[in-house]
């Protein structure tokens, strides 16, 4: 019987890719490119209807850098890196600003500029949110790192600037005032990616409603994305890409035309968006491709305590129980990892805002990278330490004083 398959399939063509299919790296190149720089057509919205940009000409760099804006060094010439070494560059003067947009090294951010040399719109990219930098040659300004959380970033009063909020004033149905303290109550490292669905722009308590903004590195194999499981890394690009950054492509869920659920999203259609031209569609697969590729980073050497980290290796797979649901290497479970909040012991109000009612099993590769901010989707717990005091009370695992911090060194080495 062997011999006849193997004269069968010996006879087989091979199967070769078109001569016009980029390569694995052309791909990833491809896809860093959107990342970092394609706007999806969004200047429509930030610059033609809000008129960002005319606020974003009275800022100075000094301002950007406090509400978190990052300035991408490896796009200076070299002269003004020196001069920035130097403490020369004026971080006060809003035209400093305009040169570092007209440089493209303002992290996110693409400036347009007309004939006359003002600043005539603006857009943002994925690299907004989910890029920041190593502060390499000062604060704030240093080589792009990639999928990184930017915690610093205080995206409401950033937008809380715009001349026009009456767009976003007429989607949520009220006055100006109450969008610009909805935005305001965010702060720095959080959004709210479902108030343009559902209206709620704050939780039962009064607290804000948004949620930290999470890494996007480390995703690779991990079934669903963001807190509360809406879907998968694709499914993400196309509902941010269209419906949050406002570029002109595709979004189709209609899970979000439930009228009682998503009150907002049914009124408006936004969950069957149709943008002509869709200049975010066709760039989904090389965007994934270059996001899934992005792993988690390493912790440095010495940032950690190696001894107590291997005792607490052992405890995670161990007495902590912690492996159930971060199941190692993915450190989430493989398949649908989403848990009911009692489950795990916290309430239901970002989980009922999901489709899911669900909370998903966040990866922890890189944990220490996005310990601003604190844990958990909206960050109720402000250290690692805490988040274990809470399995230990809420399981009743009995964990000593050492082996909490056994565990917490474990966590800081992943």
């Amino acid at each position: 019987m062997l011999a006849a398959v193997v004269p069968l399939f010996a006879v087989l063509p091979r199967a070769t890719p078109p001569a016009s299919a980029p390569s694995d790296a052309a791909t990833l190149e491809e896809g860093k490119r959107i990342f970092r720089y394609d706007t999806f057509g969004d200047e429509a919205f930030w610059g033609g209807l809000l008129r960002l940009h005319e606020a974003i000409e009275e800022v100075s760099p000094r301002t950007a850098l406090s509400v978190g804006l990052k300035v991408d060094v490896d796009a200076l010439p070299r002269n003004v890196q020196n001069q920035l070494r130097l403490g020369r560059v004026d971080l006060d003067d809003p035209a400093t600003t305009l040169t570092l947009l007209k440089l493209n090294a303002v992290v996110g951010v693409t400036g347009r500029f007309g004939a006359d040399g003002r600043l005539s719109t603006m857009g943002i990219q994925c690299a907004f949110c989910h890029s920041t930098v190593d502060d390499s040659l000062a604060p704030g300004v240093g080589h792009r790192l990639d999928g990184w959380a930017n915690r610093d970033l205080d995206v409401g009063k950033i937008v809380s600037l715009a001349p026009n909020l009456q767009p976003i004033a007429d989607l949520l149905q009220v006055d100006v005032a109450t969008v610009r303290t909805v935005l305001l109550s965010w702060g720095p490292g959080r959004f709210d990616a479902i108030l343009d669905k559902d209206g709620k722009a704050f939780r039962p308590d009064g607290a804000q409603a948004g949620t930290l903004i999470p890494p996007a590195f480390g995703l690779a194999g991990v079934n669903l994305h963001t807190w509360t499981g809406f879907g998968s890394v694709p499914y993400w690009n196309a509902y941010v890409a269209v419906t949050e950054m406002h570029g002109s492509g595709t979004f189709f869920d209609a899970r979000l035309s439930d009228p009682d659920q998503y009150p907002v999203a049914a009124r408006t259609g936004s969950w069957n968006t149709r943008g002509t031209p869709d200049l975010v569609t066709s760039k989904l697969p090389a965007l994934h491709a270059y996001q899934i590729s992005l792993r988690a980073p390493k912790p440095a050497a010495g940032s950690f305590d190696a001894a107590a980290a291997a005792r607490g290796r052992n405890l995670f797979s161990g007495k902590a129980q912690c492996a159930t649901c971060h199941v190692p290497p993915l450190f989430t479970e493989p398949g649908n990892n989403l848990h009911a909040p009692a489950e795990i012991g916290i309430d239901a109000f970002q989980a009922d805002r999901s489709p899911t009612h669900a909370y998903r099993t966040a990866p922890l590769a890189g944990l220490w990278t996005h310990q601003k901010g604190g844990f958990y989707h909206d960050g109720r717990f402000a250290t690692i330490e805490d988040v274990i005091d809470h399995y230990d009370s809420f399981f009743d695992l009995g964990l000593t004083d050492r082996e909490r911090t056994d565990l917490e060194e474990y966590l800081l080495s992943l």
